[in-house]
Order: structure tokens, then sequence, then C-alpha cells
């Protein structure tokens, strides 16, 4: 991987850590991008890349690359808002965007990774199985329509890269969301509330097969989804959309017990009710299945969650400075 690599959403959460990864493992020949300048938020202070674009600078730097100049875009730039409302905004920044990088890589000859969601499930009624077609699922905010109209535009597009792969996203949590306010995982939220308040707040259950705090989610550590990125570049298994879970759901209060016992803490829990307005759409289940994945000989999770949540939170979030670091 000497040739150039884009990474988008640079500035962002997995974006900033696919940047450290790629350090980790010797490379710095990145053109970092993202809508976020590094004025406003600098999540790549202790990084190495050699440019940084605004979204709009990368159509003319990818017009004037030479072709072979590039190896790969690793496109993670996106609104991620589940409640943003304008549709074209979402359309132009989701779903055109990462068409317009498609159009690009097959001309200029580079391979892409780009995120989809998990969003795409919608409700999960067909699963959330990576080899369902894209074509039946029913997303339930316009976010994950955003992500599924790209998943279903790859499907009969004419020309496409060598190389493609979407990821879905489940339950990601770990260094570098510090930004995210609402949208920062329950790790990061539990952190702070137990550090102000010595508790945490949970939904109760309104689901008579699940007890309070034993909803289910996919809980992943960015650092396993961030080194399976990696991975995809060296191995090329066969072109699609794979999950990125751990493919075993956890409960909310194991997620939450696992901050306390970090932080030595003894759990205490004040629950809450579900608000009426979200109760009919809320999860009580979600599984990345991740066979497809496994069956092109690819990793497994390398951080169960109590191993991931101890690292996020003592080597990161309990440190005067939570921001990854290069080792190059």
């Amino acid at each position: 991987m000497d040739r150039k690599i884009i990474v988008t959403g640079a500035n962002g959460f997995i974006g900033s850590v696919i940047v450290w990864e790629l350090n980790q493992k010797g490379f710095t020949n990145i053109i970092a991008v993202d809508s976020v300048p590094l004025t406003e938020r600098n999540l790549l202070k202790n990084l190495k890349y050699s440019q940084f674009l605004s979204h709009t600078a990368l159509w003319p730097y990818l017009a004037n690359a030479p072709k072979g100049e590039i190896s790969w875009a690793v496109h993670m730039g996106a609104c991620s808002s589940t409640t943003e409302k304008n549709w074209d905004f979402l359309y132009q920044n989701n779903t055109l965007y990462t068409q317009k990088i498609f159009d690009a890589a097959a001309e200029k000859g580079f391979d892409v990774i780009y995120a989809s969601s998990a969003a795409t499930y919608g409700a999960g009624e067909n699963g959330f199985d990576d080899a369902t077609d894209s074509e039946v699922l029913k997303p339930l905010n316009l976010y994950g329509d955003s992500k599924v109209l790209f998943d279903r535009w790859v499907k009969t597009a004419k020309t496409l890269p060598k190389h493609w792969y979407g990821l879905k996203f489940f339950n990601v949590y770990g260094p570098m969301e510090y930004h995210k306010d609402s949208m920062a995982s329950v790790v990061f939220k539990s952190f702070h509330s137990i550090k102000s308040t010595g508790k945490m707040k949970l939904f109760r259950s309104h689901n008579p097969e699940y007890k309070d705090g034993e909803q289910l989610r996919d809980f992943v550590y960015v650092k396993d989804v961030t080194r399976w990125i990696v991975e995809l570049m060296e191995k090329k298994p066969a072109n699609g959309i794979y999950n990125m879970g751990f493919g075993k759901a956890r409960t909310w209060l194991d997620l939450v017990g696992a901050t306390f016992k970090s932080m030595n803490v003894e759990t205490k829990i004040d629950w809450m009710e579900i608000p009426t307005e979200i109760r009919n759409q809320y999860q009580y289940f979600t599984e990345a299945n991740m066979n497809r994945w496994l069956a092109q000989k690819m990793s497994a999770p390398q951080w169960s969650l109590e191993a991931g949540v101890k690292d996020y939170v003592q080597n990161y979030l309990n440190t005067s400075d939570p921001y990854l670091k290069a080792k190059v």
C-alpha cells in the first residue's frame, strides 16, 4: 500500500481511527477529507497524513489525480444523524456523494470501502444478515433510506472499481467519538455520568420478553472495525456488503456494568421510562450475522466487550489526552 489512500470523514469518529490504524501499519501517505475544518475540530492532531481537503475540494483533486496514483478510498464521510429530516441534504451528501466516489474510482483505478449502515435493516423484521437483498429492507429513518438507496445503486451500476466493500456498522464504541454529543456511545455517556453522579440512567423495558436493562445490542469496539478495514485492503475478499459487528448481542446492563467496573465504581442504575413518542420504534434486539464475513476467511473480533470497554475507559477517557496517537 505505497500509493495514496483517501479517507473521508477523517475528522470524524471511525474515519480518524482508520487514519490511526493506517499509521500503526507505518502508512502516512493519506489524503484526509472532511466537511468539518481542522480549525473547528481536530481529531487528527496526533496522527500523520499528507494532506487535508474539504469534502468539496476532493472533486478537483480527483479530477487532476493521475490514474494509478491512488490505491483506495475509504469513504466514511456522511451526514450520520438518524433524526435529519432534510431529504435533499441526505441524498446529496450520502447517496450521490458515494456514487461520485465510485465513478471516480472506476475512472482513476482505485478501490473503495464505504460506510453503508445497520440502519438499513430497519426494525430487523428481515433479520440482520448482510446476505439479505437490499430491495426488501425497510429503514426506519431518512438516514437509513439514503444509505440503502446507494446499496441498491451499486448492484446495478455499469462501471465499478475492481474491489469494493460496503460496511454495515452496528453499535461501535471507542476513542475519538468525543464530539458526537447525543450520538456518542453509551460507554462515553456512562463514563461522564458516573464521574459526575456515581450513577447511570437506562431505559426500562416495555416488552414483557425483556427485563429492564436486558434489551440487546451488538456492541463492537472501534479498534476491531478499523483493523478489519485494513484487513479488507490486504486480503481483498469477494466484493459486496459486509456486517461490522461482534456477532453476539449483549445487554445494556453488560455494557454499563463493564464501564462501572473499569472505573472501580459500584454499579448504580436510575431507571427511566422510554418516551412514548419513540416507544413503538424502540429496538429490543440487534445482532450482526457475521457468517459471510467469516466464510471469506476474515478474522473474528479480538476485543471482548469487557476488554474493549476497559481499554477505552482506562487508556483514553480517564486520561488527560484521550486522542489516539500515531506511533510512526
